[in-house]
C-alpha cells in the first residue's frame, strides 16, 4: 500500500488545491499540509508553490511525483497479484480502442476464457489517450491500442495490420465509382471519431504527410460511439473513414461499401503496450494467443 503523504502528494498535485485534496482523500486541510510539509523536511527540498489560487509543483516535486505515480501503479499491481493468489479466479485487466476493444478482442476474450477457466479478463473500452492513462496509472495490465504513442515510454508488440477505409452507403454520391481522390473524400461530408481516437489521429497524421492541411477536411459530425458512427453513415447522412474490421457486417449485409483512394492507402497497426511488471506471464500468454487467432 502507497505511503498515505505520497498519495495525499499526488492527489494535491494534480487537483492543485489543498481543500478539494482533502475532502477528496476524505481528511482534513492540516492533515494534507501536515503531510507534504514532512515530504519536504524528508527530502530536504520544496515541492509545492503558490501561483495565485493554485498549487504548482517544483521541479524537485515533478521528480518526486514521477516516483510517486510509478510506486502507485506497483501497489495496484501488487494488490491485484495478491488477490489473484488467494482467490480460486485470477483477475487481469485489459484496456482496448474502441475498434479493437468492440470488433476484435471480444471473440479472442471468449476464446482465451474457455480455454483458461479460472481466469477473468475485464476489458475497459475507451480511446488511445484514455487507455494510456489507465496503463501508466496502473488500472490496466495490458492496452491494446490503434493509435499513435510515445513508444520510448511504453514496451510494445505488434498484434496485426489494420486498413482504414472509406465507407459509404450504395445510395452515396460517390457509391458507383470504381476509385475517388483524397480531394473528392475531404470535400465530401465527413462523419469521423472524436479527437482523442486512434483512428481520428492515423487519418489526420497520414494526411499531413501527403501535404494536407487537417483545416481542408470538410467535417461534418464527430462520433465517439462507433456503432452510431456506422449506423449515420449507413443512413447516407456521410461518409467516412474507419477501420475495415469495425465494418464487416455491414459490408456482408450490404449496407455499406468501400470505394478504394486513389494513390492513398491507409495501414496502421494495432498494437499491445505494457510496462514493466509481475503480470509479465499472463502479458506474454495473452500477447500469444491474441497472435494465433
Amino acid at each position: 500500500m502507497i505511503d498515505l503523504k505520497l498519495l495525499t502528494f499526488i492527489t494535491v498535485a494534480k487537483i492543485k488545491n489543498f481543500t478539494r485534496a482533502a475532502r477528496i482523500l476524505n481528511i482534513t486541510q492540516p492533515a494534507v499540509s501536515q503531510h507534504i510539509r514532512a515530504l519536504e523536511q524528508y527530502y530536504n527540498v520544496k515541492l509545492l508553490h503558490k501561483d495565485g489560487k493554485e498549487m504548482k509543483v517544483t521541479q524537485e516535486g515533478k521528480l518526486l511525483l514521477k516516483y510517486a505515480l510509478e510506486l502507485e501503479r506497483i501497489s495496484k499491481m501488487i494488490k491485484i497479484e495478491l488477490n489473484n493468489k488467494s482467490s480460486i479466479i485470477n483477475r487481469y485487466f485489459v484496456g482496448a480502442t474502441l475498434t479493437i476493444g468492440g470488433y476484435v478482442l471480444p471473440e479472442i476474450i471468449g476464446k482465451y476464457r474457455r480455454l483458461h477457466e479460472n481466469t477473468d479478463i475485464i476489458l475497459y473500452v475507451e480511446n488511445t489517450q484514455s487507455i494510456i492513462k489507465r496503463l501508466f496509472s496502473g488500472d490496466i495490465s495490458l492496452g491494446v491500442v490503434e493509435g499513435p504513442f510515445n513508444k520510448s515510454k511504453v514496451k510494445y508488440k505488434k498484434f496485426k495490420d489494420d486498413e482504414l477505409v472509406l465507407a459509404l452507403s450504395p445510395d452515396h454520391d460517390l457509391a458507383n465509382e470504381k476509385s475517388v481522390t483524397i480531394e473528392d473524400v475531404l470535400k465530401n461530408k465527413l462523419i469521423l471519431r472524436e479527437e482523442g481516437s486512434g483512428t481520428r489521429k492515423f487519418f489526420e497524421n497520414k494526411l499531413i504527410e501527403a501535404g494536407y492541411n487537417l483545416e481542408d477536411m470538410n467535417i461534418y459530425m464527430e462520433i465517439g460511439n462507433i456503432t452510431a458512427l456506422i449506423s449515420l453513415v449507413e443512413a447516407n447522412i456521410g461518409c467516412t473513414i474507419i477501420s475495415k474490421e469495425a465494418i464487416k457486417g455491414s459490408l456482408e449485409s450490404n449496407k455499406l461499401k468501400v470505394i478504394p483512394i486513389d494513390n492513398f492507402k491507409i495501414i496502421r497497426e494495432f498494437n499491445f503496450i505494457y510496462l514493466d511488471h509481475i503480470h509479465e506471464t499472463f502479458i506474454n500468454d495473452f500477447i500469444r494467443f491474441c497472435n494465433k487467432n
